[in-house]
């Protein structure tokens, strides 16, 4: 899938979170949402990224941002993440990758020589009225939350 530009339509999606509830992004208008995407729960990149999220989000409720974290990890893996790191915004799972997908952040890897499919760590902003106003691929973990805001404000 070819990336998202700002200035585009965000695709729509309802998934389940770590809250045992669906959260469906058009349900979220009025108000901006931080996508951050992310490879797997609990890896010391991604954990650095949600827990700078975590420390700045009293700063996202300030520019009434809603934060929310989507990886293909199980529900149940990111639960223990959430309660592991203290996180208190919503990980949502995309096991089937429809959303990862639709967002172009599903990519072909590689590592080591070994090619694979997996999550380019990446985080997007959807505006209040549901277009992009952000979108910024293969991002750093450390310092994301901070570059965010800054855009936000």
């Amino acid at each position: 899938m070819p990336r998202l530009e700002p200035s585009q339509p965000a695709p729509d999606f309802t998934l389940p979170s770590d809250g045992g509830d669906d959260i469906t992004l058009s349900a979220l208008r009025g108000a901006p949402v931080v996508l951050v995407f992310y490879p797997k729960a609990m890896t010391s990149g991604c954990t650095q990224q949600a827990c700078g999220f975590r420390d700045a989000l009293a700063s996202f409720a300030k520019v009434d941002a809603t934060v929310l974290m989507i990886s293909p990890d199980p529900v149940e893996q990111l639960v223990k993440f959430r309660e592991k790191e203290g996180l208190t915004f919503p990980l949502l799972s995309d096991e089937s990758h429809e959303v990862l997908e639709a967002y172009g952040v599903w990519v072909e890897k590689s590592m080591y020589g070994r090619k694979y499919m997996g999550v380019e760590r990446s985080t997007l902003v959807v505006g209040s009225d549901g277009v992009l106003q952000h979108a910024d691929y293969k991002v750093k973990p450390a310092g994301d939350a901070e570059r965010v805001l800054a855009l936000l404000s």
